[in-house]
Order: C-alpha cells, then structure tokens, then sequence
C-alpha cells in the first residue's frame, strides 16, 4: 500500500485495495486472513504484484549489474561477464531482501549464454545461441538467438490434447473435439509463434493426428490404422483440424536478431 500511495491519492480508491488485500482466502472450508501479501488467484494480484516488485527495476543499475527483462516474478539479467553476472545475483538477493522476498534457489543460476551451451528457459520458450551457414556470403556463419517452446510447456500441451481426446469424450462428435482442438491449438501457435518453432509445431500437430486417428479407432472398434486412413484420405480437411504449419515468424519482427563480432566477449545469464 504505500508502493501504492506513491501514486494514488485518493481515499475511495485506496480504501477499496485494502479491502480486496483483506478479503482472504479459502482453505480447508474455512477462510483464511493473511496481514502480509496479496490473494494468490485474487483478480487485482497480478498488478499489484507488479507494482511491488516495480522497486527492483527502479534501483537496477545497468552498467554495474547488467540488463534486467522482468515479467512480473519471472526474470533474467543479460550479463556480459560471469563476474557481472555473480555480482548482478548478490544485488538481486540485496533487494529482494529489502522486500521480504528471495529468488527460489532452484530455479536461480548462472549460465554461459553460447553456441553449443544449455541456453535457458523464460516465459515457456527456450533460449539458446546456435551457429548456421550464411545464406548470403558463402563460406561464413551467423551466429542468433534461437527460441522455441521449452520442454515444459511441450508436456503441457501434450497433456492438453489427451484431455480434450480421453476415452470418456468418444460420445461427443468428431466436430466437437476438433472445435476445441482448433480452439487450443490457436491460442497455443499464437504465443509461441513468434521464434524457431517450426520443428516443435510439427511434433505438435503429429501428436494431435495421433490422438485423434486414436479416437477415431476406438469409435468404430478398428486398428489405429483406419484412425490414419480416415483423417489423411476419407477426410477432404482432415476432420476440419487446422495446420500450424506456414504460423511462425521470424525471431524479432521484421528482423533477426544477429551477434556482433567482438574480442572474445561472452553472453551470460
């Protein structure tokens, strides 16, 4: 609240805030008032969770510690040394200590940004720096930054899809899984199209092909087989399921983001 009243001065206003910080939450049957943070799932939490953690932007020192991307509790800093990147984690613990808070130490380290290394994932993508031949002058590389869907978030969208095709749905219409199919995959490309996902969108959309020429079988009792046949060649559409394919841009908009030469300089996280 006093984050808040750096900004906000007026009394109805604020007055309501306290009261949705106050309001509790459920647990075991019985409500729970905590005098300390705000709601988890409460539909003002995301913003104020913003604006307390908005101290740390302002007291970031770019020069000293590095650049600092943060959406909302998830963040990196782009260092250009490790000893930068050692002291960047000992001023973040700093001020996350002046807020009552810590970095999770399982997800908090260090890690050499280059071509061949681990990379890093952030916000479901998976970051890394990889090397291929230049189009334009032969006998040269270009060295990128290369993202595409992390892991994680290809296992949720497996689980996602066996979901929407389990056994206990094979009474609705084909038309109805493939509705919420589409619905799913859509809003899925749409995020993660934007970097080198093509690859992943393929194994994607085989898994979908898969589960539904799965459902198929089931439905008319025959072999996976005919699940297949049905969806590549008695189908005209495909059951009307769409294609991710053709969906992913370039890395940056209208521009790859490209490493400038330098005198052995290295990129960490």
């Amino acid at each position: 609240m006093q984050a808040i009243e750096e900004r906000i001065s007026d009394g109805a206003v604020l007055k309501l805030l306290r009261a949705m910080l106050r309001a509790g939450v459920m647990s075991e049957g019985g409500v729970r008032r905590e005098v300390i943070g705000t709601p988890q799932g409460g539909v003002i939490s995301p913003l104020m969770c913003n604006i307390y953690l908005h101290r740390i932007d302002r007291v970031w020192q770019v020069r000293e510690h590095g650049v600092l991307v943060r959406f909302a509790d998830d963040l990196v800093v782009m260092c250009k040394t490790r000893e930068q990147a050692e002291a960047a984690l000992t001023q973040l613990r700093t001020v996350l200590a002046e807020l009552g808070l810590q970095p999770k130490e399982a997800k908090t380290r260090i890690v050499c940004l280059q071509v061949g290394g681990a990379g890093f994932d952030f916000l479901g993508f998976h970051h890394c720096l990889i090397r291929v031949a230049s189009r334009r002058d032969r006998g040269r590389s270009v060295t990128f930054l290369a993202r595409w869907p992390a892991d994680r978030a290809m296992r949720q969208a497996r689980d996602r899809i066996r979901e929407l095709t389990r056994r206990s749905r094979l009474l609705l219409p084909n038309e109805v899984i493939v509705e919420d199919i589409n619905r799913f995959l859509r809003g899925w490309a749409a995020y993660f199209r934007f970097g080198n996902s093509a690859v992943r969108f393929e194994k994607i959309m085989h898994h979908v092909w898969t589960r539904m020429a799965l459902v198929i079988a089931r439905r008319h009792k025959r072999s996976r087989r005919y699940g297949w046949s049905v969806l590549a060649y008695q189908s005209p559409d495909h059951l009307g399921l769409i294609s991710l394919s053709g969906t992913v841009v370039a890395p940056r908009p209208f521009k790859d983001w490209r490493e400038k030469p330098n005198a052995g300089g290295e990129r960490r996280r």
